[in-house]
C-alpha cells in the first residue's frame, strides 16, 4: 500500500490563499468584538448608574465626548495620543449614542461572522469536491488485479459519505481554531481587564476543560472508527446480496444472509449505543463545568463588590456578559479538535483504501483529442503477465502483429491464449516484456488514445444503466469536440483541481464513425447490430416502447399509418382472424375482460386489472350495471378451478407462469376464501381478490366458458357507462383505443395491431410478425422502430438483457468505432455454433485488411483466419499462416 499525504498537508496545499484571506478577517474581527463587550460597561457605568456613583453625568447639563479615540502611550513616548476628541453628548443622547453603537457592532459583528462562514462553506465544498474527483480518478487508475477485489458498495460508501465530514471540517481547520481562539482570548483579557481574581477563576475553568474533555473523548474517536469499518462493510455486504440475489434464491441460504445482517446490525447497534453514553456524559461534564464558572463569579465578585469595592456593578456585568461569550468558543475549540481527530482518522482511512501499488499513473489518463494511429506492426516481446495470484498466465512472449492481418488464437481453456487478449485491454498484469508498435509502447499511451486505436470485446463486458445506443456508442466517447463549459463552472472546476470537460458538450468521436449526419449514424449502429445478430432483439424492443404524441407527432403519425396498412392487408382472405381489432361496439374474446372494460391502455397502477376492483368508479359502474356479483361468481369458478388443476404441483412448476390465474404462493389464500364462500357471507376483501381473477380472464386462451351472451352484454355496457362516466383525472390516464389515433399508453405494436393476436390459429403470432415486418419496411418505418429500440435501457450492468444479447452487445460497441486493431477474447462464448460462425464470417469479411485478434473458444473457426495462434500453458507453440497449414494439409 503506497503513502499518501497527511490531512493537513493536504487541506494546506489545496487552499492555502483562501485560508488566509478567511484568515485576515477572523483576526481583523477580533477588536471589533473587544469593543462589543467594553460597551455595556461603558453604557451601565456612564447614562445608567453614572450620576448615582459618581463616575459621569454628576451635575445638571454635563455632557461626556461620544466616539472619542484616544491610545495610551508611555510617558517617554508622549503619553496619551487623542487620534479623535469625538462628540459632547448629555446623558440622554449619550445613551441612546452608546446602544445604537452597541447594536452597530452586534450587526457588523454578525456580518464578518456570516462572511467567515460562508467563505468557510465554499471553501470546504471546493475541497470536497477535489477530495472526490480524486478517489473517483484513482479508482479509474487502480490496477485489474486491485478492481477485481474490490467491493462496490464499500468504494462508493467511501466517496460519498466517509469524506463527508472533510467537506464542513476543511474551511475549519486552520481559520476556526484562530478565530474561537482569538474570541475566547478576547473575552478573557477583557474579564482580566476588570478584574485579576475572576480572569485567573475563568483561565483555571477553562483550563481545565480543555484537558479534561480531549482526554475523555479518545475512546469516543476510536467507538467511531469502528462504526465507520462496520458500516462500510455492511454497505459491502448489502452489496453482495444484491448482486448474488439469484444464486442465494437458488440455493435457499435467505435465512443465513438475514441471520448474518442481524449479527453485523448488532454489533453495529453495541458500537452506537456504547458510542451514545460515552458522548453524552462528556457532554454534561462539559456543560457542568461552563456553568460552575458563574456560580463562582456571583460568590467571588460579590465579594469584592460588597467588601472589596474593588469591583463596581458596571464591571461586575460586564464581566458576567463576557464569560457568558467566553464558553462557546471555548466548547466549540474542543469539539473542533474533536472533529479534527475524527476527520484525520476517516480520511487516513479512506487514502489508504484508494492507494493500492500499480496503480496507473496520472499522466495516460489526460485528455488526447488528436488519436495516435499505430504506423508499424504490434510487436510482443519477451512478454510475461501474471495474474491476481502471482501465477503466470503468459510465459516469455515474442509475437508481431501486422495491421492488415486477421488472426486467430486457439488452444485448452486456461492456456493464457484469454490472457493475450485481456493484455491489449490492459486486464492483466505485466510482469516483463514490451508491448511496442514502432517506437511507441502501447500499454503507455493515453486511454483516451488506445481506446480510439484499440478496439476490445471480452465475454462479460460492462454495461451501464443507460439506453443501447448510448452503450453502443459508449466507446466513441473519448473527448469533447464542441461545447464551452459555463464561465463560472469553468471557474469553479479549475479551482477543485477537476479537469474542465465539459459533460454537455458533444463527446461523439465523428471521425471513428465518419460521419456527423444523424440517419448515417443510426444506418452505422443497424449495420453493427445485423453484423451480430442483434438488430431483430433491438427492433422487438422498438416494437414494446411507446411514443409520446405530442413530443414525435410525425412518428405517432408512420405508426398510425402502418397500422391503416395492416388492417386492409388483414382483410385479405389468406389473413382472416389472424388478428381480432377493437371494434367499440364488440367484444373481443382475445383480449382480458379488464382490456374489454377499459377499451385502452393506460401505465398508471390504479387502472391495471389488479386494481380495477378498489377503484371506486369501477365498483360503482359495476354495481350499476349489476355486474359486480358475476365477477364474484366467475371469480369462484375460477378459483375452484385452478385450485383443482394446480394443488398438485410444486410452487416452482412453470405452469403456474403459462396457465394459473393465481400466483402459488396465494394458493392457500384462496382455499380459505373457497371454504369461507360456503359457511357465510363474503367480506369486502375477500370479493375483491376473487374479482381481480375474471379481470386477466381471456375467453379464446383459457376456454372455461365463463362469457356468455348476458355476461358479454353486460361487460359492454360497463365498457360505455365506464367511459362515459369517468372522471377527468381518470380519463387523462387512460389512451382509449381509436382507429384513426395513436394511442400513447400503448406500445407500438398494440398501436399498430389495435387488436390481439387470435389465440388457436397455427403460428398465427409468427404470420403476424411477418406480415408486421413487410409494412414497416415498406413504408420505411422500420429505422424508426429500431430508432426507439435503440432508446430501451439495458438496467444495471445490463441485466435488462439476456447473456447472448450482452455478448452480442460488446462486440457491437467495439466494432462501431471502427478501431485499427480489434481485440475479440471470447465475446461470443454464450452462442450457438451457427450464430458464432455466422458472425464471425460477418465481422472477418468486414474487417477485412484490418488487424483483427480473435481468442476463439472453438478451434473449427480458425480456418477462417488469415493466421493461427496455439497456445498451451502459457507459451505460444505454434504460429503458422493459414497458407502454410493448407499447404500441410495437402
Amino acid at each position: 500500500m503506497a503513502t499518501h499525504q497527511s490531512l493537513y498537508k493536504y487541506i494546506w496545499q489545496h487552499s492555502r490563499r483562501d485560508q488566509l484571506v478567511i484568515l485576515v478577517i477572523a483576526v481583523a474581527a477580533q477588536p471589533f468584538y473587544f469593543l462589543t463587550l467594553t460597551l455595556p460597561k461603558l453604557i451601565i457605568n456612564g447614562p445608567i448608574t453614572g450620576p448615582q456613583n459618581g463616575t459621569a453625568f454628576t451635575t445638571e447639563g454635563a455632557t461626556e465626548n461620544f466616539l472619542r479615540l484616544v491610545i495610551g502611550l508611555p510617558d517617554w513616548l508622549g503619553g496619551q495620543w487623542t487620534i479623535l476628541q469625538g462628540f459632547a453628548l448629555e446623558r440622554m443622547p449619550y445613551l441612546v449614542a452608546l446602544s445604537f453603537a452597541f447594536l452597530a457592532l452586534v450587526g457588523f459583528n454578525g456580518f464578518l461572522k456570516y462572511l467567515i462562514n460562508t467563505m468557510k462553506g465554499r471553501l470546504g465544498e471546493r475541497l470536497l469536491r477535489r477530495l472526490r474527483y480524486d478517489l473517483i480518478d484513482r479508482v479509474l487508475r487502480f490496477p485489474p488485479s486491485h478492481l477485481r477485489k474490490a467491493k462496490q458498495a464499500e468504494i462508493a460508501s467511501m466517496v460519498k459519505d466517509e469524506v463527508e465530514p472533510l467537506g464542513g471540517f476543511s474551511g475549519d481547520a486552520v481559520v476556526w481554531p484562530v478565530f474561537l481562539a482569538g474570541q475566547g482570548l478576547t473575552a478573557l483579557i477583557f474579564i482580566l481587564v476588570q478584574n485579576f481574581w475572576l480572569g485567573l477563576i475563568a483561565a483555571v475553568v477553562i483550563l481545565s476543560q480543555a484537558i479534561v474533555i480531549p482526554r475523555l473523548r479518545k475512546p469516543i474517536l476510536q467507538l467511531g472508527k469502528q462504526r465507520q469499518l462496520q458500516a462500510r462493510e455492511l454497505a459491502g455486504r448489502v452489496g453482495e446480496i444484491v448482486d448474488g440475489g439469484p444464486d442465494i434464491r437458488v440455493h435457499g441460504t435467505s435465512n443465513w444472509e438475514r441471520a448474518d445482517m442481524v449479527r453485523r446490525l448488532g454489533k453495529i447497534f453495541d458500537i452506537r449505543f456504547e458510542l451514545y453514553q460515552r458522548k453524552y456524559f462528556v457532554k454534561s461534564l462539559n456543560n457542568f463545568m461552563a456553568q460552575m464558572t458563574p456560580f463562582i463569579f456571583y460568590l467571588v465578585g460579590g465579594y469584592f463588590l460588597i467588601v472589596d469595592r474593588s469591583l463596581d456593578v458596571g464591571q461586575l456585568v460586564a464581566v458576567i456578559v463576557a464569560y457568558k461569550d467566553l464558553p462557546g468558543p471555548i466548547k466549540e475549540l474542543i469539539d473542533w479538535d474533536l472533529q479534527r481527530q475524527d476527520v484525520e482518522i476517516k480520511f487516513n482511512q479512506v487514502m489508504d483504501q484508494f492507494h493500492p501499488e500499480g496503480m496507473t499513473l496520472p499522466e495516460p489518463q489526460g485528455d488526447a483529442a488528436a488519436p495516435m494511429p499505430f504506423t508499424t506492426a504490434v510487436e510482443l516481446k519477451n512478454v510475461t503477465a501474471l495474474d491476481d495470484a502471482g501465477f503466470t498466465l503468459l510465459d516469455d512472449i515474442d509475437l508481431t502483429l501486422p495491421l492488415n492481418q486477421t488472426v486467430a488464437v486457439v488452444g485448452p481453456a486456461g492456456c493464457g491464449k484469454e490472457a493475450l487478449g485481456q493484455l491489449f485491454a490492459r486486464q492483466v498484469t505485466l510482469k516483463n516484456g514490451t508491448v511496442k508498435a514502432g517506437e511507441t509502447d502501447v500499454l503507455s499511451l493515453p486511454e483516451a488514445s488506445t481506446g480510439r486505436t484499440i478496439g476490445y470485446a471480452g465475454p462479460d463486458g460492462y454495461f451501464f444503466p443507460l439506453t443501447v445506443k448510448e452503450n453502443l456508442l459508449y466507446g466513441l466517447k473519448l473527448a469533447p469536440r464542441s461545447g464551452a463549459t459555463a464561465e463560472r463552472r469553468f471557474r469553479e472546476a479549475n479551482r477543485a483541481g477537476n479537469p474542465v470537460f465539459d459533460a454537455d458538450a458533444d463527446w461523439l468521436d465523428y471521425d471513428a464513425l465518419g460521419t456527423r449526419d444523424p440517419k448515417a449514424i443510426l444506418d452505422r449502429m443497424i449495420d453493427m447490430l445485423s453484423m451480430v445478430e442483434l438488430e431483430n432483439d433491438i427492433y422487438q424492443f422498438g416494437l414494446q416502447s411507446r411514443i409520446d404524441p405530442k413530443q414525435n407527432e410525425a412518428a405517432a403519425g408512420r405508426i398510425v399509418e402502418a397500422r391503416l396498412a395492416l388492417h386492409k392487408r388483414l382483410s385479405a382472405p389468406e389473413y382472416t382472424n389472424l388478428v381480432e381489432r377493437f371494434d367499440p361496439a364488440a367484444y373481443n374474446r382475445n383480449a382480458s375482460i379488464a382490456e374489454n372494460i377499459l377499451f385502452g391502455a393506460s401505465i398508471d397502477p390504479l387502472l391495471q386489472p389488479h386494481n380495477l376492483p378498489v377503484l371506486p368508479h369501477f365498483r360503482r359502474v359495476a354495481a350499476e350495471e349489476r355486474l359486480d356479483k358475476h365477477l364474484v361468481a366467475m371469480g369462484l369458478s375460477i378459483a375452484e378451478t385452478m385450485l383443482e388443476l394446480f394443488r398438485d404441483f410444486s410452487p416452482d412448476h412453470p405452469f403456474f407462469d403459462e396457465f394459473s390465474f393465481i400466483p402459488a404462493s396465494e394458493l392457500p389464500a384462496y382455499q380459505q376464501i373457497m371454504k369461507r364462500s360456503k359457511m357465510a357471507e363474503l367480506s369486502y376483501e375477500d370479493r375483491s381478490r376473487l374479482s381481480v381473477l375474471p379481470l386477466r380472464y381471456v375467453e379464446a386462451r383459457h376456454r372455461l366458458g365463463l362469457i356468455t351472451p348476458e355476461i358479454r352484454e353486460r361487460l359492454l355496457a360497463v365498457r360505455r357507462t365506464f367511459a362515459e362516466t369517468l372522471p377527468a383525472d381518470l380519463a387523462a390516464r387512460i389512451s382509449f383505443y381509436q382507429e384513426d389515433k395513436y394511442a400513447a399508453s400503448a406500445s407500438i405494436q398494440d398501436n399498430i395491431l389495435l387488436g390481439r393476436v387470435s389465440y388457436g390459429i397455427a403460428h398465427a403470432q409468427e404470420r403476424v410478425n411477418v406480415l408486421v415486418r413487410e409494412i414497416l419496411d415498406q413504408l420505411d418505418v422500420r429505422d424508426l422502430i429500431i430508432e426507439e429500440g435503440l432508446a430501451y435501457n439495458v438496467g444495471s450492468a445490463g441485466k435488462r438483457l439476456t447473456t447472448a444479447q450482452r455478448q452480442k452487445l460488446g462486440l457491437a460497441r467495439a466494432l462501431v468505432k471502427d478501431p485499427q486493431v480489434l481485440v475479440v477474447n471470447g465475446a461470443l462464448a454464450n452462442l450457438d455454433d451457427q450464430q458464432k460462425t455466422a458472425i464471425v464470417e460477418r465481422v472477418l469479411a468486414h474487417r477485412k485488411g484490418k488487424a483483427t485478434l480473435w481468442v476463439l473458444t472453438k478451434n473449427d473457426l480458425a480456418s477462417r483466419f488469415d493466421r493461427v495462434l496455439h497456445f498451451d500453458h502459457g507459451k505460444l507453440t505454434s504460429d503458422q499462416a493459414q497458407v502454410a497449414i493448407r499447404e500441410a494439409a495437402q
